[in-house]
């Protein structure tokens, strides 16, 4: 009889979910009360786009990642859809176009203006007329360039090739009609070149979609799948659904063999969705709640007992939708390995969750962050139509390989923007009684930090241009990075701001402590 240890060693088994602080938060958002079973939320590098909730038409909000706080009620919208707005998705190989399916049976694609947003948007770049009914979900290749897969109630899937220079396009170029009832999830494993789906009528379909056949299909009647997704290049497929008693239920299919799951486990009694998510990098999987607040997370293992629970995220806050910002987003000096947007109907607010692996190194770790899907990519719409298939072209996440564009640290003006305020007031009488009241050292010894501030100011201009180290990175060549520099610099002046408010309050207070000083030296 063979041993198993009871414990697993594991990187990830401390795994901790931290929500943001208020002012790092999205509120005021007006979300959508729409019923339907999707995320109703998309986040790349620069925005965030949410489904909200409007009337005469369907609209979403697209915000500047940044822009966190209170949301001006009259901010501009995308709002060209005639009826209720039910799926939105980020082109993953373009940060400046959102793809958006709704109720008038029609899928929009959108281009997003690279500077703030003034108006309302109304006219799409492309319109895809071809379902005849509403549309409830659309996916992006994850390989191919321009090519769009959208679900409607009329149980078809449609290809859309998107690089064709006609405004409306009306011809799919291919549309699986596999299904006899609606759609309710779609997944692509690795290299796009397979297709999973969980139908109303309770089975799990495994596609070749660019030929239209299906090649294994699940109809296990003890689980109701309502949401599938494939688990990397492991071979698996995982779905979340319910079982014969109406208890929520997760269950891990062979991919090769879908006549009985390879694991069933019963998690409770609610009644909301399950989202699930995947990291093929970590290896994690995320299992998110819909009408609850809870988010489980396990760690995906080749061998049984292939599903290892390792800790469970609570709030009290209900979500109703869910965003994900991609690896090249991650915050991996703090070792964050995800992050999720929670939309929170019940106080119009969007609160990102980070999970994070606890590490006291603040270096980068290497062993948490392997190669991961870059933003070029891999195919052009043609190739893959023509049957070719190759994965995701990989970038490093090590903020100085240059391989993915993240966000450029600039180093931090504290210390030079302490100078210039103080220089600033010296001017002002009451400012000048506070310089006298210094002792002689103390303004030896100011002297001689501001010379060395000076000095160091002097060196870190010979060593960065617009914010990039010379020495690890290039300077800014395309407009996307250009762009993600106008956002950095946009928060740097709204934080230089905050710390010139400060630094008034606090100048007020010296002039306060000043009268009651000679207030009190008067009565003596």
């Amino acid at each position: 009889m063979s041993w198993h240890p009871q414990y697993r060693s594991s990187k990830f088994r401390h795994v901790y979910g931290k929500a943001a602080s208020k002012e790092k938060c999205y509120d005021c958002i007006p979300i959508t009360r729409n019923v339907q079973d999707n995320h109703f939320c998309a986040v790349n590098l620069y925005f965030i786009a949410v489904v909200t909730e409007c009337s005469g038409g369907g609209a979403f909000l697209v915000i500047p990642i940044h822009q966190t706080g209170k949301l001006d009620p009259h901010y501009p919208r995308i709002c060209g859809h005639k009826g209720n707005v039910l799926d939105i998705k980020w082109n993953p190989f373009n940060d400046f176009v959102i793809a958006s399916c709704s109720e008038d049976a029609t899928v929009k694609i959108w281009d997003i203006p690279k500077h703030l947003m003034t108006r309302n948007i109304t006219t799409p770049k492309k319109e895809l007329l071809g379902h005849v009914r509403r549309v409830g979900l659309i996916e992006w290749h994850p390989t191919a360039n321009n090519i769009l897969f959208s679900s409607g109630y009329d149980y078809k899937i449609m290809i859309w090739n998107l690089d064709s220079k006609e405004a409306v396009i009306s011809n799919p170029v291919k549309v699986l009609d596999v299904h006899r009832d609606v759609v309710l999830s779609m997944s692509f494993n690795t290299d796009g070149s397979l297709l999973a789906t969980a139908c109303r009528d309770r089975k799990i379909r495994l596609i070749d979609p660019r030929a239209g056949t299906v090649l294994q299909e699940a109809s296990y009647k003890s689980h109701k799948a309502n949401k599938v997704l494939f688990l990397g290049n492991m071979k698996k497929l995982f779905s979340t659904g319910t079982s014969r008693w109406n208890n929520r239920q997760i269950a891990l299919w062979d991919q090769n063999d879908l006549s009985v799951p390879l694991l069933e486990e019963d998690l409770d009694g609610s009644s909301g969705l399950l989202f699930p998510f995947y990291d093929s990098d970590t290896h994690m999987l995320y299992v998110v709640g819909k009408g609850d607040g809870n988010i489980r997370y396990y760690e995906i293992s080749p061998e049984k007992p292939y599903l290892n629970y390792l800790m469970e995220y609570r709030s009290h806050l209900p979500q109703k939708g869910i965003g994900i910002m991609p690896k090249r987003g991650l915050d991996v000096s703090s070792c964050e390995i995800f992050r999720f947007y929670k939309l929170i109907p019940t106080k119009n607010l969007i609160e990102p969750i980070s999970m994070i692996v606890p590490r006291q190194s603040e270096s980068y770790q290497e062993d948490i962050y392997p190669m991961t899907t870059g933003a070029q990519p891999a195919l052009t719409a043609q190739e893959w139509l023509n049957g070719v298939n190759k994965g995701p072209v990989m970038v490093s996440l090590r903020p100085s390989s240059g391989g993915v564009s993240s966000l450029p640290q600039f180093p931090e003006p504290e210390p030079v923007v302490e100078i210039s305020d103080l220089n600033q007031h010296q001017g002002e009488g009451e400012e000048i009684l506070v310089d006298n009241l210094q002792k002689p050292s103390e303004t030896a010894d100011g002297s001689k930090q501001l010379k060395v501030e000076e000095k160091s100011l002097e060196k870190d201009q010979v060593c960065l241009a617009n914010g990039f180290d010379m020495f690890e990175r290039p300077p800014p060549k395309t407009e996307s990075e250009l762009l993600q520099v106008l956002y950095r610099q946009q928060d740097e002046i709204r934080r230089l701001h905050e710390l010139v408010n400060q630094r008034d309050i606090y100048i007020k207070q010296l002039k306060l402590e000043l009268r009651n000083l000679h207030m009190d030296t008067g009565r003596y």
